[in-house]
């Protein structure tokens, strides 16, 4: 990680971490990176940059930031107006665009916001190019090859700003699609979260004809995940078992998570969900490679990989770290247990609206229900408690708590395991034990929080 850029973009508390000016600088070294040898532009080039955004209060106000940034040294900002984060990586890579920036803290509260940035490809940015934005945002000339700021734009080299709403309209023609099955007649619930997913998900079910339920579709610009969404997905398991649907989806803020509901009103989990996918491609004999997931993905998915015969391979956390690894492989399922869910046939980021039609794909080719589907993956008890520290690295690196993760790992005898890592996005320590109980698993867990927290 950099000085600013995380797993996942430019994250932060609004005004606090993440400024307008930040965002401001950002599209300023964006719109004249891509004009540049820098980044192996031909002499003369006007770079075209996209522009999408959730429904958080601050969103607009970045955008505004962004694309004055952009215009002013010169590029040509296409705004997608409100949409999800796996719509600018599609429409990035699909029309031909420099760069994608998304506005969005993903399933953070509405306080916080992001910047996240894909290559021309849909890929998440790479670490070299956002440590020449951070450079410039700290006026480090000399490492851009600069004697002083970057140049202006004047007379006819001001860039433009072009509403590309159709853009995401064809996003939304491509997931349609991607449906190989109708599901006429089938009840399916959505949970926006407030959040992207509010002006599209709905549209796509409606399309492919399903009886299409939704909450938390009303957002204001403050209710962004607010007890809504995959992170609380409380309110979609009783909305499923009270209007007696097949199936729930729920998404966090900018769309690329997804978690579902049973007909039962059990929650299905990214880590079921890379299970089920995984037993589908083998089931139709369209499976390649291996199921890549994380070290926070639960025993029980790999005990069930085992038992169906199908090789996995595990990354550390974070979706990017997941697609390289299915890159470098030549692997085509991936995901975290969050919902982060990556299948690289179709898209090069976790999407959460395309996980839900392919969840369904799976139940209408099996004719089956999603509680069959994802019953022989058992979840092994697991504890994760996170922790707001001062320095996440001091922690990791503190002897003393090193020595009680070891301890605790010993005292589960084989039978579990402990996992202390920092999040990539916030001030946040993770402490998560899993074994047979989960008895055990707290115990384990509170001894090591006992020690952090001194």
């Amino acid at each position: 990680m950099g000085k600013y850029f995380g797993t996942d973009g430019f994250r932060g508390e609004v005004n606090r971490v993440l400024t307008s000016m930040h965002a401001y600088q950002i599209g300023r070294f964006l719109g004249w990176y891509y004009a540049s040898p820098l980044s192996g532009a031909k002499e003369g080039h006007k770079p075209r940059l996209v522009i999408g955004k959730d429904t958080r209060l601050s969103s607009y106000m970045f955008e505004y930031s962004i694309v004055a940034g952009l215009t002013a040294s010169g590029a040509d900002a296409y705004m997608l107006h409100v949409t999800t984060t796996p719509s600018v990586s599609f429409v990035t890579a699909r029309d031909d665009f420099d760069c994608g920036i998304m506005i969005s803290a993903s399933h953070n509260p509405f306080y916080d916001n992001g910047i996240k940035l894909v290559n021309g490809q849909g890929e998440k940015m790479d670490d070299e190019t956002t440590a020449l934005i951070e450079a410039y945002i700290d006026g480090d000339w000399a490492a851009l090859g600069l004697d002083g700021d970057i140049p202006l734009a004047t007379g006819d080299r001001l860039g433009r700003i072009v509403d590309y709403a159709a853009g995401r309209n064809r996003y939304i023609g491509y997931l349609i699609t991607l449906a190989s099955r109708s599901i006429k007649g089938k009840k399916v619930g959505l949970d926006c979260a407030n959040g992207s997913a509010w002006s599209i998900a709905k549209a796509v079910f409606d399309a492919l004809g399903a009886k299409t339920y939704v909450i938390n579709a009303d957002p204001d610009g403050l209710n962004i995940n607010e007890n809504a969404g995959s992170t609380h997905i409380e309110g979609l398991k009783k909305f499923v078992v009270e209007n007696g649907l097949d199936v729930g989806f729920a998404y966090d803020g900018d769309a690329d998570r997804c978690l579902a509901v049973d007909e039962q009103g059990n929650e299905v989990n990214g880590d079921h969900i890379l299970y089920i996918f995984a037993q589908n491609a083998k089931v139709t004999g369209t499976l390649t490679g291996k199921v890549v997931a994380t070290v926070m993905s639960n025993m029980g998915l790999f005990k069930a990989l085992d038992e169906l015969g199908v090789g996995y391979e595990t990354t550390k956390v974070g979706d990017r770290f997941v697609y390289e690894n299915m890159v470098l492989n030549n692997h085509m399922i991936g995901g975290e247990q969050s919902g982060h869910i990556i299948l690289r046939k179709y898209a090069t980021t976790g999407d959460g609206i395309l996980t839900s039609i392919m969840l369904m794909e799976a139940m209408i080719e099996q004719k089956t229900t999603l509680s069959k589907l994802a019953a022989p993956m058992k979840m092994y008890p697991q504890v994760l408690v996170n922790l707001r520290v001062a320095d996440k690295e001091a922690v990791l690196s503190d002897p003393a708590v090193l020595a009680a993760a070891k301890r605790a790992e010993e005292a589960l005898a084989g039978s579990g395991r402990v996992v202390l890592r920092k999040s990539g996005t916030e001030p946040v320590v993770r402490v998560m034990a899993e074994a047979a109980t989960e008895e055990a698993c707290r115990e384990a867990v509170d001894s090591i929080v006992r020690v952090i927290q001194g």
